[in-house]
């Protein structure tokens, strides 16, 4: 059974005086890839969205991203990009990489995938796309529009490098005092 350890605030209604914001566990994000890509120019600049490149460079950082956070992420590709000697599936347990067959979406593949996750908890499906986010919402998915993901991301990995560059820098200060001098 997937751990539910990620946890965000989404917002909900409540009675006047309680707090605005509850805690929801995330078992999984499912991440349209190219949506994605298509609004992260940042990523391999100068690279066309469905390069290599582009996807190696999104899967790096959302692999940063998911160590950051604990939540497995689960990344899809529509199959028409993919490479012709793609494995189906580059997959851990935590982080996976999948791309659609043939004559299939990569909304398919999200749209089963979270009906299938949802009896475990909540599942995030990031996507730019309109009509599959209303789609997964009625399934009763969250849904994260890719700019707010995207900002997450961001925020997420920053708070890490400070937090590691914080502990690096006590370490270092632990060693100077602990050397004889």
């Amino acid at each position: 059974m997937p751990r539910a350890i990620h946890l965000i605030d989404f917002p909900f209604p409540t009675a006047p005086g309680s707090p605005k914001l509850r805690v929801v566990p995330i078992v999984r994000i499912m991440v349209d890839g190219y949506s994605l890509l298509h609004s992260w120019p940042e990523l391999a600049p100068g690279s066309p969205r469905h390069s290599e490149t582009a996807r190696d460079a999104l899967t790096d950082t959302l692999t940063q991203y998911r160590d950051a956070i604990g939540t497995p992420i689960t990344v899809v590709f529509d199959g028409a990009g993919a490479p012709k000697d793609a494995p189906a599936a580059q997959s851990t347990g935590e982080f996976e990489v999948l791309f659609s067959r043939k004559r299939r979406t990569a909304d398919d593949l999200i749209e089963r995938a979270t009906q299938r996750l949802l009896e475990f908890g909540d599942v995030l499906v990031v996507t730019d796309d309109y009509a599959e986010r209303d789609t997964v919402a009625y399934l009763g998915a969250l849904t994260s529009s890719c700019e707010a993901f995207i900002r997450d991301v961001e925020s997420a990995l920053g708070s890490l490098s400070l937090h590691i560059d914080e502990h690096n820098r006590r370490e270092q200060k632990r060693y100077k005092e602990s050397r004889p001098r």
